[in-house]
């Protein structure tokens, strides 16, 4: 039997540390914790799949981006909040150039989020990227507590999403879901790498996966980059090749 390191045995800012992005460049990285039979959530949630080790990367990866970019159905399901950063950490993103805590940016086209939600009530107010031809008064309740910017006309455009991401210096960009936006990010070629956690159990028929929309025009072709082991899960780092 084969056997990997441990999250705990290595330097897990050295096996997750991020390219250097050029000014105005950007570098999206996905996480996402998945079954052995690819569910993505268990109960509508994802938390029933990943344990310490898990968690332990989930905030890494966090610490290690400039934003964080969620669907707005996934923010909703899984009460999304402020980005947690400890003082040591902070100092550090300070020395690199980053703010010291980042942001969340949330994709929403139709702006059905609750202002009062606890996102909202961050110090670190988040993003909201919509589009044109989102509600008007929703729009208006929710600049009050967010900052909104407008990418695209009828739906919410990607490419401009993240360019825009970029112009604010927010390059390194963490996508954690849903399923949809995932998918679209891939489908595009718009994702650079993936960070999946494998979960050992089999969740059953009729979950979600980390991607869901409709069917792409080709496979997207990926390189493992590493392989590190906790309890049966396995960490995978994933690179587009």
């Amino acid at each position: 039997m084969r056997h990997f390191p441990s999250p705990d045995d290595v330097d897990l800012d050295a096996f997750y540390g991020l390219p250097p992005v050029a000014v105005g460049g950007v570098h999206v990285r996905s996480n996402f914790v998945s079954s052995l039979d690819g569910a993505a959530e268990v109960d509508g949630r994802s938390g029933g799949l990943g344990g310490s080790a898990d968690r332990r990367v989930f905030r890494l990866l966090r610490w290690l981006a400039d934003v964080v970019l969620v669907g707005a159905g996934t923010a909703v399901a899984e009460d999304y909040g402020p980005v947690v950063v400890p003082p040591e950490r902070r100092d550090r993103r300070l020395a690199a150039g980053q703010a010291p805590i980042p942001p969340v940016a949330v994709v929403s086209g139709s702006l059905r989020l609750d202002p009062s939600a606890r996102l909202f009530s961050a110090d670190v107010r988040p993003l909201v990227l919509t589009a044109r031809a989102a509600p008007a008064d929703r729009y208006r309740d929710l600049a009050a507590v967010a900052d909104m910017v407008v990418c695209g006309d009828e739906t919410v455009d990607l490419a401009t999403a993240l360019h825009v991401l970029a112009g604010r210096g927010l390059g390194r960009v963490l996508c954690e879901g849903g399923p949809s936006l995932h998918a679209s990010l891939a489908g595009a070629d718009l994702l650079d790498e993936l960070c999946l956690t494998l979960a050992p159990l089999l969740a059953g028929p009729d979950h979600a996966r980390i991607v869901g929309g409709h069917r792409w025009p080709k496979p997207v072709t990926m390189t493992l980059g590493h392989v590190l082991e906790d309890g049966g899960s396995l960490f995978l780092r994933y690179l587009r090749r």
